[in-house]
């Protein structure tokens, strides 16, 4: 064994130089470059921004299926669904996203979150 740490052994070629490399690629000691970095680096961030944000909206739509499950509501409300479906389609077209995508996204979520209700929902009917 050389007289390197097995912590610098470890690291990609290029580590100590600062120059970012792409971890598990197939060739991890050919350097990314600068550019290339930074756009995915943006990306990151974006990436943990959005997955806090839907964690945020998660914690308030259980809020809400908490209070549609105490006043009997039911867990979906159609009209409302599709009054965001309108307002997000036009937010996306101001903002230069494809509607369509915004709308599949956003049906994804709320999927998910008439799930939630209904998981609610049941479980405040098991403690009566």
């Amino acid at each position: 064994m050389s007289n390197q740490s097995a912590d610098s052994q470890a690291r990609p070629a290029g580590a100590d130089a600062g120059v970012p490399v792409e971890p598990g690629s197939a060739s991890s000691a050919a350097a990314v470059p600068p550019q290339l970095a930074a756009y995915r680096a943006t990306i990151d961030n974006l990436d943990a921004a959005l997955i806090h944000l839907l964690a945020e909206r998660f914690r308030c739509t259980r809020q809400v299926g908490r209070l549609k499950a105490d006043l009997s509501l039911p867990p979906s409300d159609p009209a409302r669904e599709e009054q965001q479906v309108v307002r997000l389609r036009a937010l996306a077209e101001e903002a230069g996203l494809d509607p369509v995508f915004a709308e599949k996204f956003f049906a994804f979520i709320v999927a998910e979150v008439i799930r939630h209700h209904e998981a609610i929902r049941e479980e405040l009917s098991e403690d009566d």
